[in-house]
């Protein structure tokens, strides 16, 4: 439809014009509504996560005021007025080691070729979706998984324990739980890599692991360390995997004064910190209430010093790298 033009030179004013000044500016009430759902959403989550913690930190008082240190450093104990979670701590710190060594290099590895070396065909998308659904199949999936191949197959069939169910399989498992998500975030901070960067190299001479070596790793570098510390940190609070993998859960575990590190990896009982709170969490008498409390506090505090230990190394590596 033709648009007639009142008036001529700088005062020219369309139909349009007139007909939207008649009719006055209409007010946009979605944006507000939008930005105030989000706001609300954002202070519900908030509130429940605040009162969560209130109530837990408030069960565990009595815990802490009672025993204070004693009830982390002290070994399992049938009794619960003398049991600790020292065991657990260290099974979780050896299960981490375990999933740095065995998930670290592979991830990091795997994301490095799909990023700088594979070639974009239907197999590598095919590979790449796969992946990226593997890091949402649920942790208890993975500890079907492990029991049947690591702790059976493996364990069990080839190298012949009397019984698989060993801390080495314990974070054989985790770490499968964990290699596709290390696999997903290095490839994100290898994409996050400005490509100038990467044909300034090329156009030198340099050859692609050269060039990656060299200007892309120490680029990357803060963020894939941030994204498999997180990674890293998910797997140090799981729990499903390792009760099907062969964690202990009886209120007691000891092992004999001057066991070595090497016997106890290998060694057919085992737990960890996630354990020892879903094992005290069911028990029918009252004082296991406050020391489930206290074991979560525990485990709260050691996620959040790993994780500000994290930010706090990336901002390092990056002022590092600057200069």
């Amino acid at each position: 439809m033709a648009t007639r033009t009142i008036g001529s030179g700088s005062t020219a004013v369309t139909q349009d014009m007139l007909r939207r000044a008649l009719e006055g500016r209409k007010v946009n009430v979605i944006n507000p509504l939008v930005a105030l759902t989000l706001l609300i959403s954002l202070l519900a989550s908030l509130a429940i996560l605040v009162v969560l913690l209130w109530d837990v930190v408030a069960k565990s008082m009595p815990v802490w005021q009672e025993r204070g240190w004693s009830v982390i450093t002290n070994d399992l104990s049938p009794r619960p007025e003398e049991t600790g979670m020292i065991q657990g701590i260290f099974g979780s710190v050896m299960l981490t080691v375990v999933v740095v060594i065995l998930s670290f290099p592979l991830g990091v590895a795997a994301a490095i070729y799909l990023e700088e070396y594979a070639r974009d065909t239907r197999l590598t998308r095919i590979l790449v979706a796969n992946i990226r659904n593997l890091a949402g199949v649920p942790s208890i999936v993975y500890g079907l998984l492990g029991l049947t191949v690591f702790v059976k197959l493996i364990l069990e069939g080839m190298v012949g324990q009397v019984s698989g169910r060993t801390l080495i399989a314990g974070g054989m498992t985790l770490s499968m739980l964990v290699l596709a998500i290390m696999v997903i975030t290095t490839q994100e901070a290898l994409r996050a890599v400005p490509m100038a960067l990467r044909e300034a190299s090329y156009g030198v001479g340099a050859t692609p692991w050269q060039t990656i070596r060299h200007h892309v790793l120490p680029v990357a570098s803060p963020a894939i360390f941030t994204g498999s510390v997180l990674t890293l940190a998910r797997a140090f609070g799981e729990s499903a995997p390792l009760l099907l993998a062969g964690a202990v859960l009886s209120t007691f575990f000891t092992a004999p004064e001057g066991t070595p590190i090497t016997s106890l990896v290998m060694s057919e009982k085992y737990t960890a910190l996630p354990i020892i709170i879903y094992n005290w969490s069911r028990q029918p008498q009252t004082d296991y209430i406050a020391l489930t409390a206290a074991a979560i506090v525990a485990l709260l505090v050691i996620l959040l010093v790993v994780n500000a230990g994290t930010i706090l190394a990336r901002d390092a590596l990056e002022r590092r790298r600057i200069r």
